[in-house]
């Protein structure tokens, strides 16, 4: 009868919800009392515990993706990851289904089931929804092999140089252009720059695997031994002494160096360039975010190298 409670006529005593699907076979780590869930737990107690690694090096630092949309979104950019954390007893919804999908089809991220204090000590207090995602330290080229890995192709190097660039979109964006139109790598200073996090990768688009970012200690001496190496250093600057399109040191060895849209280049950094150019703008813009300005120029210089 309708809105009887209990088991009805049909169900094999068994009330409607009982019959109801469960969904795919979570994995072994997401299943309460298995082997596999205590060792994951016990694993995700230690890195916990374990500090943050520091910041400097050839090393970036270890980042965690939190919330559900930003795990999946980052699991199906190919974001690297080396560990996903699941909350226990975790509301299955497609998110959640999506993301541990995604982990177990690359073959090479770790499921760890956590409860949920642990996950908010990881990730000090931020709004995780039982999903945390750990990305590892990308691994930075030094500026000089930018160099030798173009001379290997037997190609002129063409690089593209970051000053005082903190959003890791803009960074992320240039990457693309740089992979887009042939160039050999880009190049950030250690500090007050944006570094290859989580939101650069998606933003690269996947062409962050085979485009090298190098990190410099201090960019103006590395564009000085880029200088000695017989690459003409071009600072892109709104007061150029030339456009963009009459370069035509653009054919060989060149480093493009952008500054940030509000400051432009640096004092120091601008001094050390050999030329400064600047991209025509008829229609009154003041200036262009680092990726459009990156990829605009990368544009013309393939266009000369063709």
């Amino acid at each position: 009868m309708a809105g009887k409670k209990g088991p009805s006529k049909g169900t094999g005593g068994k009330n409607r919800r009982s019959l109801e699907g469960k969904g795919p076979t979570p994995p072994a780590e997401a299943r309460k009392g298995h082997a596999k869930q205590r060792a994951a737990q016990a694993r995700a107690r230690q890195a916990a515990k374990r500090p943050a690694p520091r910041r400097g090096g050839a090393k970036g630092t270890s980042e965690m993706v939190v919330g559900r949309n930003s795990v999946y979104e980052a699991l199906r950019d190919g974001v690297p990851a080396s560990t996903l954390y699941v909350q226990q007893f975790i509301d299955n919804d497609d998110r959640v289904r999506a993301a541990l999908q995604l982990a177990t089809e690359s073959g090479t991220i770790n499921l760890m089931e956590a409860p949920r204090p642990e996950l908010d000590r990881m990730t000090n207090g931020l709004n995780h929804q039982g999903l945390v995602l750990q990305v590892p330290p990308y691994d930075y080229a030094h500026p000089d092999d930018l160099v030798a890995a173009a001379h290997d192709e037997g190609a002129d190097p063409l690089i593209v140089a970051l000053d005082g660039v903190t959003d890791p979109r803009n960074l992320g964006a240039v990457v693309r252009s740089v992979s887009a139109f042939g160039g050999h790598g880009v190049v950030v200073p250690e500090r007050r720059a944006a570094g290859m996090t989580a939101g650069a990768w998606k933003t690269s688009a996947g062409t962050a695997a085979r485009t090298p970012v190098a990190r410099a200690t201090n960019l103006t001496r590395a564009l000085e031994q880029y200088q000695k190496a017989g690459v003409i250093v071009v600072g892109l600057a709104a007061d150029g002494d030339t456009e963009v399109q009459d370069l035509q040191a653009l054919d060989g060895p060149v480093c493009i160096v952008i500054g940030s849209e509000g400051k432009g280049l640096s004092r120091l950094v601008g001094e050390t360039c050999d030329v400064r150019v600047r991209i025509p703008m008829p229609g009154g813009a003041e200036s262009l975010n680092a990726g459009v300005a990156a990829g605009i120029v990368l544009y013309e210089a393939a266009r000369k190298r063709a």
